[in-house]
């Protein structure tokens, strides 16, 4: 398997304009395993209303593939009159369940489908009635109240930064814009480690969480795909912000956490650990989905001057890594895979999640989890742009 991985790797990186991209690769792949969207992270033809789908859905569009499988899992589910079927229930105030609602951006552009712009004003609505802590920071589901998790800022602040940027009246576009700039910075303040310079994965306002510490109201870990959530949020919101004092303030964000993370890298591979906080330590692992997005971010923030003071050549050495590392090529089937992903990991919940070490550590590992091959496909289209 390894010498596949290597093999693949180089091949990848000297494909010539007469074959497909990494990009278009990976996406083919996908939609090979699965024949309709719904096959998607293991749901075997179940339509489930989920961020898992959705984001590697918007994937596909980006890369310009899958415009009519992507469509038809979204048709499926939206009703005529934009009403969003399957497990969407507003009364969930799931910030997960916003985040399917990004490809539909895109989709309502290229199909015209008045049903998608309605399912955008839903969950609009939803964010605009979403329960908040004290300090303003949005719940990140009504089962963890007044908890802000690190994934919640990309599931929810994307939506919002770009349907305030198209649709929002002018009146409240600046109330929208502040309001978005103040969720990453309570985040940031709330589970900034002065100790590491990362993030926590969670904070708990209430303090009454058993996996919180007490007196700062932190998760116990600076968990990699957390981190890397926040990152892409970022350079996902960005684009879609007025310039001036709150854009520039998100930039200095994105540079500083993309500066910060470099030090707790992988000496060998480059790429960065399950547990952030912990590099090298025993039972610890490089994993994929979490270097994927801190790859796609860097790209991203360096091309369009956001991140300062890191050569664009140590980020496309980034993606070479995360190629060399994580990435390889089944040549009986002619498929991409990518492997060593993290299955899941969350804070709580019916599991009692604890947010120990060992708890990170011990989670499920897979291959192809669609919260890794959406950063791997927007990493490969930041590459293939240079």
């Amino acid at each position: 398997m390894r010498k596949a991985i290597i093999l693949f790797a180089a091949f990848a990186l000297t494909a010539c304009s007469a074959r497909a991209l990494l990009s278009e690769d990976v996406v083919r792949s996908e939609m090979v395993r699965h024949p309709e969207a719904s096959y998607i992270d293991g749901l075997q033809g179940k339509l489930k209303w989920n961020y898992t789908t959705g984001l590697e859905l918007k994937a596909m569009l980006d890369a310009s593939q899958g415009l009519e499988y992507v469509d038809a899992w979204y048709d499926a589910i939206i009703d005529s009159t934009g009403r969003i079927g399957a497990n969407y229930k507003k009364s969930n105030w799931s910030l997960d369940h916003i985040c399917p609602g990004r490809t539909l951006f895109s989709l309502y552009d290229l199909t015209g489908r008045e049903k998608y712009r309605a399912a955008m004003d839903s969950l609009y609505a939803q964010l605009l009635q979403q329960p908040r802590t004290p300090e303003g920071g949005f719940w990140h589901k009504r089962i963890y109240p007044d908890q802000m998790w690190l994934d919640g800022l990309y599931m929810a602040q994307p939506f919002y930064a770009e349907y305030t940027a198209r649709y929002a009246p002018d009146s409240v576009r600046t109330k929208n814009y502040e309001d978005i700039a103040r969720q990453f910075d309570l985040i940031w303040t709330k589970c900034y480690d002065p100790s590491t310079g990362l993030l926590r994965h969670a904070w708990d306002s209430s303090r009454s969480m058993f996996w919180c510490d007490k007196q700062t109201g932190q998760s116990a870990h600076a968990w990699g795909r957390a981190l890397g959530w926040y990152a892409m949020a970022l350079a996902e919101v960005i684009p879609f912000m007025p310039d001036g004092a709150l854009s520039m303030d998100l930039q200095g964000k994105l540079d500083k956490l993309c500066h910060n993370i470099m030090p707790y890298a992988d000496r060998q591979t480059g790429m960065w650990y399950q547990v952030l906080d912990r590099p090298g330590e025993e039972g610890n692992y490089v994993e994929s989905t979490a270097s994927a997005m801190f790859t796609y971010a860097l790209l991203k923030g360096i091309r369009n001057g956001w991140v300062k003071g890191i050569p664009m050549e140590t980020a496309r050495e980034k993606y070479r890594s995360l190629l060399r590392t994580f990435v390889s090529y089944d040549p009986s089937t002619g498929l991409v895979n990518l492997d060593r992903c993290c299955e899941v990991a969350g804070l709580g919940g019916k599991e009692n999640r604890s947010g120990t070490y060992e708890y990170y550590i011990n989670e499920k590992i897979c291959s192809n989890d669609p919260k890794g091959i959406g950063p791997l496909v927007w990493a490969a289209l930041e590459y293939e742009k240079l």
